[in-house]
């Protein structure tokens, strides 16, 4: 931490006029410098205009009564308050501080003001950081720098937290006699106790967030820093110019600061609904407009509930589906629930603001995805130049490796890169480092922020070259003739990416790669290598398995189709970015992209699980499922059947079992991890991707990725078994029905609340096969009138192929778990996108399974009475 801290990078330390200015608002949430999703979207319809209309006597029914009369766990949960990502109450500010910083030809970089108090920490650094270079030959120009608070002052704070926290419990161990001793220890280690309840300070079950713990392992969070400097030219002062920030070029005085720091502490962003890790990452996975939005509405109408609200004032009456966009407005439902609409009211004019809903770990500032993809692959598409020198860890798929892969790979490899913008503002450089971070962290690892200088000069390198891998964005074009300074310079003005010829070479061989060149362990020798690999593996069998239609680049995200795959693509990279690439040509949007490349970091660290397993024999990137010893807590949507075989009679519900019996569940389906199409395939994409696994497997983000993964263990709704794997296996494998129904059987055994049913939605919403290009089944899915939801790849396609099944029993347990999808406020979305083929499935086998109940209770009936 302390090493973080004296490296951090200052900006520059030469004015170029009289009297420079630069305004900073520091803050800790992303607010006020975070992307929202402005990908293009279409709403899809609402619940109630599902075309598939079940009888009132169904079983599966829109009331949440079970046989008993005892309300479902959805039911249950939602009658449960939902809490504000910002409640109006808390004691959170928005923005921190207001710094003003200035630059004078004589004294040098002076800090001139501090709102509400000191920041802390050396007043000429900060002023330094503020004031990029050249900013006086530009109107504008902005920065984002990060701060590190004092770990001291974090610790306190903390200790004081868990106090509150600890009183609270007691208080709720009081009220409800239900708390297991010992609980609130294990709380202060994961947030939950033994009975799956999170801490009331967190919100309670439906409200799962689990965003506290991001910055655990890390250190004291991070102050993020927006530095804003605008440029007035004034020939009466010397060198021509004045920069000052916003305002204060009219009013230079403290109450001006003051003014603006109450207006943007005053913006109102309580109506903002907390999202779980599970609903954010539903909702960055789709589209639709209204996804969540019942979420919006519970938290008007609790709003409403607490004031002076009555049935005779229309204004005050609560929200419907129903209404149209104005309608919505009025009560503030936003028009799109990706963002909250809210307004800053300064100088008397409401100035409109657009928040983030769900935003994902390392995503900081208003970057491009697509800018910095565009940036770097049109010249390589236009004019390709092989890389020299390559190296293991970066050109995976040879000299002429894409170069946004070898930018991800050193990322990953944790390699120190540069972004060089000669001639170009700063606020481009520091675009394209954020953007950076954001690429190789997909919302799943952490440790890039942390050690990204947005912005930095020659004056501060010697504190630069002291901190490992980091990302920093410069302007002076000397950097690109300093090769020992950097691994990777990635050139924004030329849109070329360069290895240093000084880069660390990759000495001994790791034993990852060794393996690989063992006996028994060599990938297929039947087809030709990859000319120009540099990595040393053998990167062959590509031509083998295309011929027996085996894609090595499906899954999560990958774009290869089944039964085509391009030649030497043992990595699946190059499928991958011609997907990424046909994305942004057909103007996916931002979104679309992002999604892409969160599914290509997925997949790398499932790969990167199974290849510590099979090379190592264990893996600390995954934990191994845990077979249940009794059945969960029956659910109002399953049946519960007797035989495990073919069911020639009724199924009969057993309503009435309190007890729980044991459950057995069969081997295959405990089993987890990647799932490869074929043992080649598994060889091939192990060894292609063997140098960077080995590379990445010694840097922060691994480490930080262990910790999380075992920190989430214990908040995971569904343990028995892995889900991802299971809806792997359905995708990917062909499966005799025997196997195929043990899956669908063991899903549908698992996922019964309203917590199972989204770790479901989030595993499904990746989709599979890659979207890119579509497959059989999307195709099926249009020519049935239906379509996929946008941004879900095939949602829940092959969970609905278990409404084909041959066997009743799980033709039946898919119904009831369609049914719970259908009944959830996300799942809608993804009923909606399975087509009309898929529902009319559904409810034929609604039917059939009423038909044989009341001809069950007809025959029991009559043999009562006979």
């Amino acid at each position: 931490m302390a090493t973080v801290l004296s490296a951090r990078p200052n900006t520059n330390s030469t004015g170029t006029t009289n009297s420079t200015t630069s305004r900073t608002l520091s803050t800790q949430h992303h607010t006020l410098s975070s992307n929202s999703d402005s990908a293009s979207a279409h709403s899809h319809a609402p619940y109630d205009h599902v075309p598939v209309q079940l009888p009132s006597h169904r079983h599966v029914s829109n009331s949440h009564i079970n046989g008993n009369g005892i309300p479902s766990p959805m039911s249950r949960r939602r009658q449960r308050p939902i809490k504000s990502q910002y409640p109006a109450n808390s004691t959170e500010k928005h923005v921190e501080y207001i710094l003003v910083a200035s630059f004078d030809i004589d004294r040098g970089s002076v800090m001139e003001h501090q709102y509400p108090g000191p920041v802390g920490g050396d007043e000429h650094m900060l002023a330094e950081l503020m004031l990029p270079d050249q900013t006086h030959l530009r109107s504008q120009d902005w920065t984002i720098f990060f701060l590190h608070k004092d770990a001291a002052g974090e610790e306190d704070d903390e200790m004081k937290q868990r106090r509150r926290r600890r009183r609270r419990r007691r208080k709720k161990q009081g009220e409800d006699g239900q708390m297991k001793a010992g609980a609130e220890d294990r709380e202060d280690v994961d947030g939950e106790d033994g009975q799956g309840e999170e801490d009331e300070i967190d919100g309670d079950d439906d409200n799962f967030d689990d965003s506290s713990d991001e910055e655990t392992f890390d250190g004291p969070p991070l102050v993020y820093v927006l530095n804003l400097v605008n440029t007035k030219q004034d020939h009466t002062v010397k060198r021509g110019a004045v920069v000052k920030a916003m305002a204060y070029f009219a009013n230079p005085v403290i109450e001006t600061l003051a003014g603006l720091y109450d207006a943007v502490n005053a913006m109102d962003l309580s109506l903002m609904p907390r999202l779980n890790s599970y609903d954010r990452f539903i909702l960055q996975s789709s589209d639709a407009k209204d996804l969540f939005l019942e979420k919006f509405e519970a938290i008007i109408a609790q709003r409403m509930a607490g004031s002076n609200a009555t049935p005779s004032n229309p204004a005050l009456t609560a929200p419907s589906p129903t209404m149209n966009p104005s309608q919505r407005a009025r009560y503030g439902l936003p028009r799109d629930t990706h963002e909250l609409e809210s307004v800053v009211p300064y100088a008397g004019i409401p100035i409109p603001v657009k928040v983030p809903t769900a935003l994902l770990p390392e995503t900081v500032g208003d970057f491009s995805l697509v800018k910095l993809i565009t940036t770097f692959s049109t010249p390589h598409s236009t004019s390709p130049q092989p890389f020299t020198p390559t190296h293991p860890h970066l050109t995976t798929s040879g000299g002429l490796t894409h170069p946004i892969i070898v930018l991800l790979n050193a990322l990953l490899t944790q390699k120190r890169i540069i972004f060089l913008g000669h001639n170009l503002p700063s606020s481009d450089v520091a675009e394209a480092v954020l953007g950076a971070c954001a690429l190789a962290s997909g919302g799943v690892l952490r440790g890039f922020t942390r050690h990204a200088f947005p912005y930095t000069d020659l004056t501060k390198i010697d504190d630069l070259l002291k901190v490992p891998g980091f990302i920093a964005g410069v302007t002076n074009p000397a950097f690109a003739h300093k090769t020992e300074w950097w691994d990777l310079l990635c050139d924004l003005g030329t849109g070329r990416i360069r290895i240093s010829n000084r880069i660390e070479a990759v000495s001994p061989i790791p034993e990852g790669v060794r393996f690989f060149q063992q006996p028994g362990h060599l990938p297929s020798a039947s087809s030709s290598s990859t000319a120009g690999s540099a990595s040393g593996t053998a990167v062959t069998g590509i031509s083998a398995l295309a011929a027996a239609g085996a894609s090595l680049s499906a899954g999560l995200g990958g774009s290869g189709l089944m039964g085509t795959v391009i030649s030497g693509d043992a990595t699946g990279d190059v499928a991958f970015m011609a997907g990424v690439l046909r994305a942004i040509e057909e103007r996916h949007g931002e979104g679309a992209v992002r999604r892409k490349f969160r599914r290509w970091i997925v997949k790398f660290t499932r790969l990167a699980a199974a290849f510590e397993e099979w090379v190592y024999g264990a893996s600390m990137l995954v934990i191994a499922p845990t077979p249940p010893t009794t059945h969960p807590p029956p659910s109002p949507f399953v049946v519960e059947h007797t035989s495990p075989g073919p069911s020639t009679s009724s199924p009969k519900p057993n309503p009435n079992n309190a007890g729980p019996s044991p459950l057995s569940l069969p081997p295959e389906v405990l089993t987890h991890g990647y799932v490869f199409p074929t043992p080649q395939s598994k060889t091939n994409e192990l060894a292609a991707n063997a140098t960077r696994i080995e590379g990445w497997r010694s840097t922060r983000s691994y480490y930080n990725f262990v910790q999380d993964t075992a920190a989430s263990y214990p908040r995971r709704p569904v343990k028995s078994v892995d889900l991802q794997h299971l809806h792997d296996r359905l995708a990917k494998l062909r499966l005799s029905s025997e196997g195929s129904g043990a899956v669908y059987l063991a899903v549908c055994q698992m996922v019964r609340g309203e917590r199972e049913v989204e770790e479901l939605l989030a595993v499904v919403g990746g989709g599979f096969w890659g979207a890119d290009g579509g497959v059989q089944g999307g195709a099926l899915q249009g020519a049935a009138g239906g379509g996929v939801v946008g941004g879900q790849g095939q949602g829940l396609f092959y969970l609905g192929f278990g409404l084909f099944h041959p066997k009743v029993e799980v033709r039946e347990a898919v119904a009831g778990l369609l049914g719970r999808v259908r009944e959830h406020e996300a799942g809608r979305h993804f009923w909606v996108g399975v087509g009309r083929f898929v529902q009319g499935a559904w409810e034929r086998v609604e039917r059939a399974r009423e038909a044989r109940v009341r001809d069950a209770e007809e025959e029991a009936e009559a043999a009562a009475g006979g």
